[in-house]
């Protein structure tokens, strides 16, 4: 699961710049520092969906890096479930696109910036990616990379947008956001 280091980093970094930042974040421990930063705690996927459509339109920009499911049970039980003899079948749903719903909303002038963890085909699938939703740029995540990725202090990224692709060498999670933000400064 993700721990949310990205997450706050660019908050803090784009706080840091004078940005009022509203941060959707699930459930995790770390704490935003920033004064400019309003932080909404979300529990689920739909949670996050519902947050998201409710901030954006007043946005500048969107960062959608958390880490959320792709898919969600179709149903969920309200008590525990015994163990039975027989197996459990287990039922998903795709969760709601946030990406998608957001690059559809995009207003002129909105920039919008996703992110992507791929195992195969990583920069095909991130472009792919890029135009399906929308976005102006998108940050690809490999789990590929040794000392990058989830619960880590570093990250190694990869910005893809329509005009290449531009690879980062490993580097702290706060250097990466860093690298970012420039990024989305650059891109008005």
């Amino acid at each position: 699961y993700s721990s949310g280091k990205m997450g706050f980093a660019l908050a803090e970094e784009c706080a840091s710049r004078g940005a009022e930042v509203s941060l959707i974040s699930g459930p995790v421990t770390i704490q935003a520092h920033h004064p400019n930063i309003r932080r909404i705690d979300v529990e689920s996927a739909g949670e996050m969906y519902e947050a998201a459509i409710r901030e954006f339109p007043t946005a500048s920009a969107g960062i959608l890096c958390a880490a959320v499911a792709d898919f969600t049970p179709e149903t969920v039980s309200g008590h525990k479930i015994k163990r039975e003899k027989d197996n459990l079948i287990l039922q998903l749903k795709p969760t709601q696109d946030i990406a998608a719903a957001l690059g559809s909303q995009k207003k002129d002038g909105q920039i919008l910036v996703g992110f992507a963890l791929e195992t195969n085909d990583e920069t095909k699938n991130a472009q792919e990616k890029l135009e399906r939703k929308n976005l102006d740029f998108i940050v690809l995540n490999s789990l590929n990379d040794q000392g990058a990725g989830f619960r880590c202090d570093t990250n190694k990224i990869t910005i893809i947008d329509r005009q290449g692709v531009t690879p980062y060498p490993l580097k702290s999670k706060q250097e990466v956001a860093r690298d970012i933000i420039d990024r989305l400064v650059n891109n008005k």
